[in-house]
């Protein structure tokens, strides 16, 4: 049985995407996203993945995937081979997130990043109280077992943006749900959970 849900990411980062777009999708897990912009926005392009399970899956749907360590960087894809370059909550997971970010400048003209945000203020009460890195259904490893290597907020993301002299062209903040309100419009950085950016 085919999941045929669309994640609700998937759909936001879907309007910043230009048809025809050749697109690069790293860390694509199970090659949703570029199938989902493959049909939407008739794109070409590949999707990396590490995971031989994910892979799988990217074959069965009929994507375009190449088994890849990203922490190796993107030597065998030139300059600006791409319009979009995509990673959604995976940077902070990479051993050197500023360096894959100059990697997908690099092969693409934008790209289109997703991350959560750990200073949440759910996380920071965490902390404030109990003393302990927070454990939620949205992050749900503890501290010894997360995949997630470099814990940054938005602000942090933005002040690595400016010292790389990116061009913030667009930027979303979302709760887990991704949707927004007034609270996360007044304080993206304490009440926001989820960030998309598109860069240039």
């Amino acid at each position: 049985m085919v999941d045929n849900r669309v994640r609700n990411d998937f759909i936001l980062i879907k309007d910043w995407v230009q048809p025809g777009n050749r697109v690069l999708d790293l860390a694509c897990g199970d090659g949703s996203l570029l199938k989902n912009l493959t049909e939407q926005k008739q794109v070409s392009g590949y999707g990396l993945e590490i995971g031989s399970d994910n892979i799988e899956r990217c074959i069965a749907k009929g994507v375009n995937v190449i088994e890849h360590n990203l922490d190796e960087g993107l030597s065998r894809f030139r300059d600006k081979s791409f319009d979009t370059v995509i990673m959604t909550q995976a940077i902070q997971v990479m051993t050197y997130p500023d360096r894959v970010l100059d990697e997908m400048l690099r092969v693409g003209k934008r790209c289109i990043v997703t991350l959560p945000n750990f200073g949440h203020w759910r996380c920071r009460q965490h902390l404030l109280f109990k003393g302990r890195m927070p454990v939620s259904k949205f992050m749900p490893y503890s501290w010894y077992d997360t995949p997630n290597i470099h814990f940054c907020t938005f602000r942090d993301f933005e002040i690595l943006c400016r010292e790389k002299q990116l061009n913030v062209i667009n930027r979303l903040v979302v709760d887990q749900q991704y949707r927004d309100n007034w609270r996360i419009k007044l304080m993206p950085n304490l009440m926001g959970e989820i960030a998309i950016y598109h860069l240039a």
